[in-house]
């Protein structure tokens, strides 16, 4: 076996080691997220609380979750809402996709507009919900990486 001082092109020194060569930060690997808009009859757009224990807990977020490797981006929002609110999704469209950085992780989000589903959403994992009137969104203390959602639910462009 050689040592690094037979290397060629290797002095042996710990400081030169790396010479000629530009480190950069690493980059953390997007999780990405999909998120429903469910209406009731009225025209409010559903809303959970993030429960206690979890990131960011307290505050309001569209209902959905993490993709699972692989998993197409609708079976994964029928997956989530299913868990979360026991609703069945029957239809959806994909509204806004977009990406956000926490300290230290990356989130990319896919918001669903849900055009049908069937059953009346519940908590499932012990959240709060809440109906709102979508001009009401801004008001609702939603996590700021939903806030862009808010835009594309009342058609507007994003700031």
């Amino acid at each position: 076996m050689k040592t690094g001082t037979n290397n060629p092109g290797h002095d042996g020194s710990a400081d030169t080691a790396f010479s000629g060569c530009s480190l950069k930060p690493l980059a953390f690997p997007a999780i990405h997220v999909v998120a429903g808009a469910l209406f009731d009859s009225a025209g409010r757009v559903l809303i959970a609380e993030r429960p206690a224990g979890k990131h960011m807990e307290g505050q309001w977020e569209f209902p959905g979750g993490k993709l699972e490797q692989g998993e197409p981006r609708f079976e994964g929002l029928q997956r989530e809402i299913k868990e979360e609110l026991g609703v069945e999704v029957v239809a959806a469209i994909p509204l806004v996709s977009y990406e956000h950085q926490y300290p230290g992780k990356r989130v990319l989000l896919d918001l669903w507009r849900v055009t049908g589903y069937l059953g009346k959403p519940e908590s499932r994992e012990g959240q709060r919900l809440r109906w709102v009137a979508v001009a009401d969104l801004g008001s609702a203390d939603l996590l700021e990486a939903d806030r862009p959602m808010i835009s594309a639910l009342q058609g507007t462009p994003a700031e």
